[in-house]
């Protein structure tokens, strides 16, 4: 992590210097006489916007972060990390610095204080020397293959906000969307495209399961069920290991009772999901048959995936996130 100093002197420890080496000219931002990226207003969520889109095509963002702090350097970092543009962060008291230094135990990569504020920013910058800089790898870009889970437990789950996804096109019997109360492994939950008994097929929907999962969206990126809304890309995939994108135009909430069941995928992460006790909730075999939620055992082998890293606002990030 670098630290550029606002005004004074240069010291040891000092990487940049503004007026020397460093120049900000209304949004430019200039390193060695040459334009290297851009200084961004973040105090608001349209600043915010504007940052995230500039991740991969400038070398450096600076951002200016006004009252709203923590929230924008998290985001911006999770967009960031992994890719060619750095994150520094304007800091305006001692109290910031170690919070963007260390955000999502990933940090900024530059620090641009007063001298006032350079005795804290110098502590972080060894700090992360020592402890940061060797557990923050580029995350690998995660595949889709499908893989196989074995469900290891399987009891009642109570009773919560169910979010049914209704797409504006039709799936095929196969076809289902991933979902999880885990973004690092998820299970197929298989559309209302089979013929039953009780109600008519649905072949526009999948009943994904409680309003706190993760659901797979067409662009890798997760989001939870209850944030979806009509309009939003998700990822279907099919039994066979084929993927397409499907646009949703609808989202359905009602109160249900709930089956919990966790699983063990090939990775040996272990865990699970919460969907409609209901007999047309159904999931997808390792062998490719369709069974329902109310018919699931232990020892049986689903098909799922196993996203690897952890994530923030839906983006895959270097640092390490557990989740039970």
């Amino acid at each position: 992590m670098q630290i550029w100093l606002e005004s004074g002197s240069r010291q040891d420890g000092v990487d940049l210097l503004m007026g020397d080496d460093l120049q900000v000219d209304g949004a430019a931002l200039y390193i060695n006489q040459r334009q290297v990226g851009r200084r961004v207003d973040v105090s608001n969520s349209e600043g915010q916007a504007k940052a995230r889109s500039m991740a991969g095509s400038v070398e450096w963002i600076l951002l200016d972060l006004g009252e709203w702090k923590m929230i924008p350097i998290e985001n911006i970092i999770a967009v960031c990390d992994g890719g060619p543009t750095k994150v520094a962060a304007r800091i305006s008291s001692p109290e910031q610095v170690l919070g963007a230094a260390f955000a999502l135990q990933i940090g900024v990569d530059a620090l641009l204080v007063s001298e006032e504020n350079l005795p804290t920013a110098l502590i972080a910058k060894s700090q992360r020397g020592e402890v940061v800089a060797p557990v923050a790898p580029t995350p690998e870009k995660p595949s889709f293959n499908l893989s196989q889970i074995e469900v290891i437990e399987v009891k009642e789950g109570g009773v919560g906000d169910r979010v049914c996804v209704d797409l504006t096109s039709m799936l095929e019997l196969g076809e289902g969307m991933l979902v999880g109360s885990s973004a690092n492994s998820m299970v197929l939950v298989h559309g209302e495209t089979v013929e039953s008994e009780f109600v008519p097929t649905r072949p526009f929907r999948v009943n994904a399961g409680a309003a706190h999962s993760y659901i797979l969206k067409a662009d890798g990126s997760t989001s939870y069920l209850s944030e979806l809304k009509m309009g939003d890309e998700i990822m279907v995939l099919s039994e066979s290991g084929t993927s397409r994108s499907a646009i949703v135009g609808r989202i359905k909430i009602e109160r249900r009772p709930f089956i919990l069941f966790r699983w063990r995928d090939e990775k040996h992460n272990e865990a699970g999901t919460l969907l409609q006790q209901a007999e047309t909730v159904r999931l997808v075999t390792a062998t490719n048959e369709i069974v329902s939620i109310t018919e699931l055992a232990e020892g049986t082998t689903l098909l799922g995936w196993s996203g690897g890293g952890g994530r923030h606002i839906g983006i895959p990030i270097s640092a390490e996130v557990k989740e039970r």
